[in-house]
């Protein structure tokens, strides 16, 4: 299996896809606008505190309130609340934990007006971004993400991945862990930790103390609420800090300044790996050049086909999502029944969970897959299915087929779904369609004018791949008539992501 990192940077966002084989599995993108992410740490007031709801909202800069149940204040929130008055007021100066005294823990089952009051200081980290109508889901219960581990102030707990399967692992990990823990923190050792050593996992928490500290100095005497105090890193690192392996065969860039910023984080948690990473320099864009867009058209939507012949059918409700499995051409290839249903399946089980990564679909999703009587065939589908999401990094949870074939899904929910309307508009909407010859005239046209003023380099035309394939049809073609006329080349690239009229013509001066 070969993982690949494209990144494609643009004035006001930055778009990540990541393939496997080839083949999207997971698409992102960061705006300049988005001030909230999960991972995020804001020092801010309460707001009002609701015993019915056994929750406060808590203002953290966004267009509706966050909302912060008892549940997600973390056994030691005195202790927080404590070291937050100490170190605001400017008392403490040693952010290290060795000589703080933790209070008692809040009791598991109490209730919010006892423990927080409107108007009090408090720490909350974002834990589930802004969705549709709701805020976002807030935590009492500070962490702080590495490459390896996760550091958790004011605890005492060493705990250990449970996707690291080997028990013998998990042993030596947690002895390690111990071995290094610092007084008044915690520690989580992430599933890229299997086989790491004591000197890795060291560097990898200075590097998580370097960030407590650098949050903590950020509340010495600030009287703005809210305010960020610890941002997570960007989308980039944290993708990197997240799925980097040894799959990893290549990252690629578009921009230079994104390039280097790569490279100085790979030198900080994977220094072996800065040699995978490229700029791409090509006057081909970076997502047509690995095909991006041409998935991006073909797995989004309604209806997803797949290369068997069956497709899927996706519909999305208010509370819950479905996914209807059809076998479309396949029910004639195989020899029984049975043989194609099971085939079928197993495919749209591949594809559903790979569609699951794609859009970040959270929520209930129910999998209405085509009947099997046999309790073995349900038996196989059920473990293929868990074998294709194991590496789906968000916690989900799947029920075995039931009788009627439907498979329950819940994955958590973090973000907003990745929607693209792959729909365009009708070129035929008035009844005729305009001829390519025409759309051509107009392009001939336009680069005639820009000959004319002979202070061009080079020209190149960027339009849709059937355009392209009219252009370029033949031996004496349209392309090359035009570079006989004007003695320039005139290149052609084919945009997937173009719509059927649409052009861009791209010149470089002299």
């Amino acid at each position: 299996m070969k993982s690949e990192l494209i990144i494609r940077s643009n004035s006001t966002d930055i778009d990540f896809a990541l393939l496997r084989d080839g083949r999207l599995i997971e698409l992102h993108n960061e705006a300049e606008s988005n001030n909230i992410a999960v991972g995020d740490v804001f020092l801010t007031k309460v707001g009002k505190v609701l015993s019915g709801l056994n929750a406060a909202f808590v203002n953290v800069g966004s267009e509706k309130d966050g909302f912060l149940h008892y549940h997600d204040l973390g056994p030691q929130l005195r202790s927080m609340q404590k070291f937050l008055k100490e170190a605001s007021s400017g008392k403490r100066k040693d952010f290290s934990l060795k000589s703080f005294q933790n209070e008692e823990d809040i009791n598991k089952d109490g209730s919010i007006i006892d423990v927080l009051t409107p108007g009090h200081n408090i720490l909350v980290q974002i834990v589930k971004e802004p969705i549709s109508t709701k805020g976002p889901r807030l935590s009492a219960e500070l962490s702080i993400a590495g490459r390896y581990l996760v550091l958790i102030p004011f605890s005492d707990r060493v705990s250990v991945s449970q996707k690291i399967s080997s028990t013998k692992e998990k042993i030596r990990l947690k002895k390690l862990a111990k071995s290094i823990k610092p007084k008044g923190f915690g520690i989580i050792l992430r599933t890229v930790a299997e086989e790491k050593n004591l000197e890795e996992l060291q560097k990898d928490l200075n590097n998580s103390l370097k960030n407590w500290e650098a949050l903590c100095k950020k509340l010495i005497h600030n009287n703005s609420k809210p305010v960020k105090v610890l941002s997570e890193v960007n989308r980039t690192s944290s993708l990197l800090r997240d799925v980097l392996n040894d799959t990893f065969v290549g990252i690629h860039v578009n921009e230079e300044n994104l390039y280097n910023e790569i490279v100085e984080y790979l030198e900080q948690i994977a220094p072996e790996k800065i040699s995978i990473v490229k700029l791409h320099q090509s006057k081909v864009p970076i997502f047509d050049k690995f095909g991006i867009e041409r998935q991006i058209k073909t797995s989004f939507g309604k209806t997803v086909s797949m290369s068997t012949g069956a497709y899927l059918v996706i519909e999305h409700t208010e509370a819950l999502h479905v996914i209807d499995v059809n076998s479309g051409n396949r029910s004639n290839k195989a020899k029984t029944q049975q043989g194609t249903a099971l085939e079928v399946n197993l495919i749209a089980a591949s594809e559903v969970a790979r569609q699951l990564q794609l859009r970040d679909m959270g929520g209930i999703i129910v999998v209405d897959f085509i009947d099997m009587h046999s309790v073995e065939d349900r038996k196989k589908l059920f473990e293929h299915l868990q074998e294709e999401m194991k590496y789906d990094r968000t916690k989900h949870k799947i029920l075995p087929p039931s009788r009627f074939g439907l498979v329950q899904i819940t994955r958590q929910r973090v973000r907003e779904e990745r929607n693209i309307e792959t729909n365009e508009p009708n070129p035929n909407a008035n009844g005729e369609v305009e001829a390519p010859i025409l759309l051509i005239d107009r392009i001939a046209k336009e680069i005639d004018d820009l000959v004319e003023k002979d202070i061009y380099k080079s020209i190149t035309l960027h339009v849709h791949p059937f355009v392209a394939a009219y252009i370029q049809k033949g031996l004496f073609s349209i392309q090359a008539k035009w570079s006989w006329k004007h003695k320039k080349w005139i290149s052609i690239i084919q945009r997937d992501g173009f719509q059927y009229l649409q052009h861009h013509i791209e010149v470089q001066k002299k």
